[in-house]
Parts: structure tokens; C-alpha cells; sequence
């Protein structure tokens, strides 16, 4: 109902401009490429199943740009300059930006504990930490990524979030500590820093 409601207003309010037809293959073209990256998604990284090996970078970009970037960057950037080549790599900036805030950010600042790591997602911190680990690391990344908190680790992790303000990052038990451990030791605050320098050099931000 909601998206037929959106081709609705279209026409009501658009049908004779010129780039109306334009307008409506977008809106398809982006429905039907979100709709690709939440079944990628939803197939390489079920929280009930987890299985490491159907993790990799490329996958990451491919579900980011398809379930993220298209509608959240280039959809509203493409409607309003409908004409100009609008580079997706902005929205996977964001998508990469969001998930490293995941893994390092507080909640004071992104306004949420990070659950990516319990909650099994095919996130960038992932899949570069997998292409970037030793056997040991690998083998404890796969015993410990996706692995939810016991009860008591649970209610000890609401004991030390009081009175912090959201100042610190959220414990989310043992096996979480343990992959967050993995990434400190591969470096990844480092090598996202890099990879933002990168970002801003490609599309000349600073000018």
C-alpha cells in the first residue's frame, strides 16, 4: 500500500513534467535493487545459523550498495538532480562508516549499544577482519561471532551500564569481548581510518 501510495503522489504532482517516465523507472529500478540486497542479506547472515565461509568483502559491498546505498543516498540525490551522475560509493561510505561506528563507537555518540557482532551481521568489521586473520584468529572469530549473551552476562552488562552516561561501550558478553579483541589486533580502527582518507580523496570533499 505504502509504495503504491508512492507512485500515486507521482502522478498527482509530477505527471506533466518532462522527467516523469524518468521518476518511475527510478522508483522501480531502486524497489527491485533494495529489495536484491535485503535477500543477500537475509541469506548469507540468518541469526540462527551462523556460518562464516558465505562471508566475504565483495558480499559486504554487494549487499551494502544494494540494501543500503541506492535508496538512502543515490535515490534522493537522483530525484532532485535526476540528470547527473551521482557516484553509489557515497552511500557505501556511509554503510561502511555505520558499521565501524558498530564496533567502536559509543552510545553517547551513535545513540545505541552495537549488536552487530551478536547479531551475526555481514558487516564490514567482519569481513575485513576475516580476510586479514591468522588461523588462531580466524578459528576464534568462528567460534565466538554471532554468539548471543548468556542471561548472567546479560544482567551484568546492564549492571556496568549504570551510571555511565553512554559513555563507554556496552558489554555484551565474553564471546563479543573476544571478537572485538580479534579486530583491535588486526587493526581496524587503523585500516578504517585509511580506508576514510581514501573515501574523501575519491570525492574531492575538500574542495
Amino acid at each position: 500500500m505504502l509504495e503504491g501510495a508512492i507512485y500515486h503522489l507521482l502522478k498527482r504532482h509530477f505527471k506533466k513534467e518532462p522527467y516523469y517516465v524518468d521518476l518511475l523507472e527510478l522508483f522501480h529500478e531502486i524497489s527491485y535493487q533494495t529489495e536484491i540486497g535485503q535477500l543477500i542479506d537475509l541469506i548469507t547472515a540468518p541469526e540462527d545459523a551462523v556460518d562464516l565461509s558465505k562471508f566475504s568483502l565483495q558480499k559486504h559491498s554487494m549487499i551494502v550498495v544494494y540494501k543500503t546505498a541506492f535508496y538512502s543516498f543515490y535515490l534522493p540525490v537522483a530525484l532532485a538532480m535526476l540528470f547527473c551522475c551521482v557516484p553509489t560509493s557515497l552511500g557505501e561510505y556511509f554503510q561502511i562508516q555505520d558499521d565501524f561506528l558498530d564496533f567502536a563507537g559509543v552510545p553517547a555518540q551513535i545513540g545505541k549499544v552495537g549488536t552487530d557482532i551478536i547479531d551475526n551481521k555481514c558487516s564490514w568489521c567482519i569481513n575485513t577482519a576475516l580476510s586479514l586473520a591468522t588461523p588462531d584468529q580466524r578459528k576464534i572469530l568462528n567460534e565466538n561471532y554471532g554468539v548471543k549473551p548468556t542471561r548472567e552476562e546479560t544482567e551484568f552488562a546492564k549492571k556496568i551500564a549504570e551510571g555511565k552516561n553512554g559513555e563507554e561501550q556496552g558489554y555484551l558478553g565474553e564471546a563479543e569481548r573476544r571478537v572485538k579483541a580479534v579486530f583491535e589486533e588486526i587493526g581496524l580502527r587503523e585500516i578504517y581510518a585509511e580506508y576514510e582518507k581514501n573515501a574523501y580523496k575519491k570525492t574531492d570533499w575538500d574542495d
